[in-house]
């Protein structure tokens, strides 16, 4: 008969075995795994190190990219726009790069008459009813009211007005009087809805709106429709040049290259975030108002082409 001394030998022999098969097991392979492992890791760290300089490399050729359209725009700008007069308008999108813009404008020489800046409380859906009513506060006796869109969109009717006194009338049309360009602005001044970064001091014939992403939030589609809106009224009332960030995701600049109807009036520039946009922004404002023409540039898929013919 098997006894219990037995089992406990029998056991013993069968662990020690297995404690033996791992040890030599371990020491049989240890070399190469540790040395596949030890090259795998060498070859991350190698990889990494190139990606880290590819990207060092890139970002300088921008720097250098950049550099260089600053320094073109020296060469091709001065005088192309002398005598132009111009107001700036950035959309609450577009903040970050609207002095970019307003530069390339001076240094083309054009007179720029005035800088504003929309506030998010202008595009914002739910502040429709009170725009519609600052349109009727301001009152401006030579800028009448009647001839305001009457479509309920408060965005709408206050760009409208806002255009009326930022740019030329029509011809036969009384001009806007100094006294009334002041009480409208600062109406809207008062009230938040813009500000004027640089001071109105005349009207212009043409409008350079500077615009960026599209926006996200849950009321993104009425806002993005507001913004069109804004660059509906501001082409009917003059020449208009949409300096923008990217052309995709419902934007202003997509939204103006996706219509067939204005697409024929309002340039669109979609990396006016860029140096290059900024100066590109100025030559497609020099091809408006010299030529009438309107055109699609930059680096987007629905551009025409990076930029507009330079002036001879």
């Amino acid at each position: 008969m098997i006894n219990f001394r037995y089992h406990v030998v029998s056991l013993t022999a069968v662990f020690l075995a297995l404690a033996i098969g791992l040890v030599v097991g371990t020491a049989a392979l240890n070399g190469p795994v540790a040395d596949s492992l030890k090259e795998n890791v060498n070859a991350l760290r190698k990889d990494n190190q190139q990606m880290r300089q590819a990207v060092q490399s890139m970002e300088k050729e921008l720097e250098l990219e950049e550099d260089f359209a600053a320094q073109i725009a020296e060469v091709v700008l001065p005088g192309t726009l002398t005598g132009k007069r111009v107001v700036v308008v950035g959309l609450p999108t577009g903040r970050d790069h609207t002095e970019g813009v307003l530069k390339m404008l001076q240094l083309a020489g054009a007179q720029v008459t005035g800088r504003i800046d929309l506030q998010d409380k202008f595009i914002n859906p739910d502040n429709n009813n009170l725009l519609e009513l600052a349109v009727t506060a301001a009152r401006p006796t030579s800028a009448p009211t009647a001839g305001l869109p009457g479509n309920g969109h408060g965005v709408e009717t206050s760009t409208a007005l806002l255009a009326s006194v930022l740019l030329d009338r029509a011809a036969g049309a009384t001009p806007v009087t100094e006294a009334d360009r002041r009480a409208v602005l600062a109406a809207y001044i008062n009230a938040n809805y813009l500000t004027t970064e640089k001071p109105v001091t005349a009207p212009a014939e043409a409008v350079v709106l500077v615009s960026g992403q599209p926006y996200v939030d849950k009321d993104s589609a009425k806002k993005d429709e507001s913004v069109l809106k804004v660059a509906e009224q501001f082409d009917q009332a003059g020449t208009l040049v949409v300096g923008g960030n990217g052309s995709a995701g419902g934007n202003l600049v997509a939204a103006v290259r996706s219509d067939p109807v204005l697409v024929q009036t309002i340039s669109t520039v979609d990396n006016a975030n860029t140096v290059q946009g900024q100066l590109v922004t100025a030559l497609a404002l020099v091809q408006q108002v010299t030529e009438k023409k309107a055109g699609q540039y930059g680096v987007g898929d629905n551009a025409a082409s990076l930029l507009p013919r330079l002036p001879q």
